[in-house]
């Protein structure tokens, strides 16, 4: 019954960390577009430059959350900042079809997006 009890308190203590780290990694998120935003504004940039301002965007905020993830975890550094990137894009394309009500992209967008923000996770996830 003890062992139960200290398991429960893990896995309770994992969600609390991951959703701490998920968290990091949206309001880098909000930040970083809130700064695209301006520069579009003040400078008009290109449809290219924006996009390469979202991908840029996808890529630091889930590495700042993977290396969040990775600290907070302690072992295994590099799986949990990829969960991190995979729950970030999950949550990203829960929010996208909830918006749009459809998934209105090609599926090679959809695997770079989801290797962008893996591959960001477990970076971070990595140097921390």
């Amino acid at each position: 019954m003890e062992k139960k009890a200290a398991g429960r308190q893990g896995i309770e203590q994992v969600a609390v960390h991951m959703v701490k780290a998920i968290l990091c990694a949206y309001i880098v998120t909000g930040i970083m577009l809130l700064v695209l935003t301006l520069l579009l504004y003040k400078m008009g940039l290109s449809e290219q430059n924006v996009n390469a301002g979202i991908i840029l965007t996808y890529v630091i905020s889930t590495f700042s959350g993977g290396f969040v993830a990775g600290k907070l975890m302690k072992r295994r550094k590099f799986l949990w900042g990829l969960l991190l990137g995979v729950l970030y894009f999950v949550l990203l394309l829960v929010i996208s079809i909830g918006v749009y009500h459809s998934l209105d992209g090609e599926m090679v967008n959809l695997l770079s997006t989801f290797a962008l923000c893996a591959g960001g996770g477990m970076l971070g996830g990595m140097v921390s």
